[in-house]
């Protein structure tokens, strides 16, 4: 499996994102796709995922983000509103074959498969 990010830039803070994530190779629906980031001198952490039980985001999200797939076009998209300067981070798309229905799957370890990143700035 291969994944490329794209659609990350530099924002002012309130405004929006689109980030999308293109899959390529054994990509099934069954697979969870996920959107990881990872801000300076921080560890990556889970901000949404897109599974066979529907999405599950970060609190830190909630409200904000909105994850989408196209399962036809192996296509992971995070919709990104009210971009706060917290925010700014490097966004990695991965994929899990491994999570099982009833799993969060939110944990890096749980992720077989990422993409390079895209950068994200939110700043006035």
């Amino acid at each position: 499996v291969q994944l490329q990010a794209s659609g990350g830039g530099l924002v002012q803070p309130g405004e929006s994102l689109r980030l999308s994530c293109a899959g390529s190779g054994r990509l099934f629906s069954r697979d969870v796709m996920g959107w990881f980031r990872q801000a300076p001198g921080k560890e990556r952490e889970f901000v949404a995922r897109f599974g066979r039980n529907g999405p599950l985001y970060a609190d830190s999200v909630k409200g904000r983000f909105a994850i989408s797939r196209d399962n036809a076009k192996k296509q992971v998209y995070l919709e990104m509103n009210g971009l706060k300067p917290e925010d700014t981070a490097v966004y990695y798309c991965a994929v899990s074959s491994r999570c099982i229905l009833s799993s969060a799957c939110s944990r890096l370890t749980d992720y077989d498969y990422w993409g390079q990143g895209t950068q994200v700035t939110v700043s006035s």
